[in-house]
């Protein structure tokens, strides 16, 4: 269910080739989460290092959206990036392993396109 890699490259470096890998698939970077720094401004001290990309290529979620509106709670798709020791781990969930739970069998062929993307971009980022 979880596709994860390591990485000791620089955050942004990560970031950048994170971006850079997410546009050649023609998805885009809908969002980044800094959590050390969200928590801070709850007044909640986080030591370490993690950001959430949310990521999406429209056509796929407008694909799964129609045939199934319930997936709409699974979007956009979200690649971690974390501190892990001296490096990093960049992990998502895998598209299909999520699908399984929306009863839509018809979905299995985006999700296995869409994780194949998604793991291509955790793979360059690493």
């Amino acid at each position: 269910m979880l596709f994860e890699v390591t990485s000791t490259k620089s955050i942004a470096e990560i970031d950048q080739r994170l971006r850079d890998s997410a546009a050649r698939q023609k998805f885009g970077v809908v969002a980044v989460h800094d959590l050390k720094d969200t928590m801070r401004n709850k007044g909640v001290e986080f030591a370490g290092e993690c950001y959430i990309y949310e990521v999406c290529n429209p056509q796929q979620a407008k694909r799964v959206l129609e045939a199934n509106g319930a997936v709409s709670t699974a979007l956009p798709c979200r690649i971690s990036v974390y501190q892990a020791g001296e490096g990093y781990k960049i992990a998502t969930l895998l598209p299909t392993a999520l699908m399984q739970m929306f009863n839509s069998p018809e979905l299995e062929p985006v999700a296995k396109e869409v994780e194949g993307v998604i793991r291509r971009m955790v793979e360059d980022a690493a």
